[in-house]
């Protein structure tokens, strides 16, 4: 039995292929750190459900291009139903992007950021996702280290849930069937 998702097509694809599987590049990154802050106090499969309205909104999450919006994009964004209509998010988004570039200009790979916050031990296998933590000392120190950098809505929570989306951690819980390959990628992920 999977973690989460049984019984929604859509859910059961991404738990399947792509939660706790390794996200390397700067582009699948900044798309999961935007996607993670426009889901924090709803439900995943609302954002699953709005994913491609917001590849649509947000130019596919290139941040070169995101960073350029300007005032008239977050009023077009506002009125866009295919996503989640919230200013402050909308507005963490676009300031994201333009960290991002800050990070380039730097010489900071985003996603190579975010990895070096992945946990030199493996946390325990939680028996179910009530076992797991919502946050950890390395997402606290991710949140700061973002912040710090202007990122904006990326608390530890929200931090954490990105370490799980995008592989820094393999949350599947003991008995998942997916729990061996996102080990397995995980592994080859930080060997190479």
């Amino acid at each position: 039995m999977r973690c989460f998702g049984d019984g929604d097509p859509l859910y059961e694809r991404y738990h399947d292929s792509e939660w706790g599987f390794p996200v390397r590049g700067e582009q699948a990154m900044f798309e999961r750190i935007c996607l993670e802050a426009f889901q924090s106090g709803l439900a995943w499969i609302t954002i699953l459900r709005k994913r491609e309205g917001f590849r649509a909104a947000f130019a596919g999450f290139d941040p070169k291009r995101v960073a350029a919006f300007g005032d008239d994009d977050v009023a077009r964004l506002m009125a866009d139903a295919g996503i989640v209509r919230n200013r402050a998010k909308i507005e963490a988004a676009i300031a994201n992007a333009r960290a991002v570039l800050r990070l380039r200009e730097e010489g900071v790979d985003l996603a190579e950021l975010v990895w070096s916050f992945a946990p030199a031990q493996a946390p325990p296998v939680a028996d179910s996702l009530g076992g797991l933590p919502a946050i950890t000392d390395e997402s606290r120190a991710l949140a700061k280290e973002l912040r710090r950098r202007g990122f904006r809505f990326v608390g530890p929570t929200t931090a954490y849930a990105a370490m799980q989306a995008c592989g820094l951690v393999n949350d599947h819980v003991a008995g998942c069937p997916t729990r061996p390959a996102a080990a397995a990628a995980r592994r080859a992920a930080l060997a190479a």
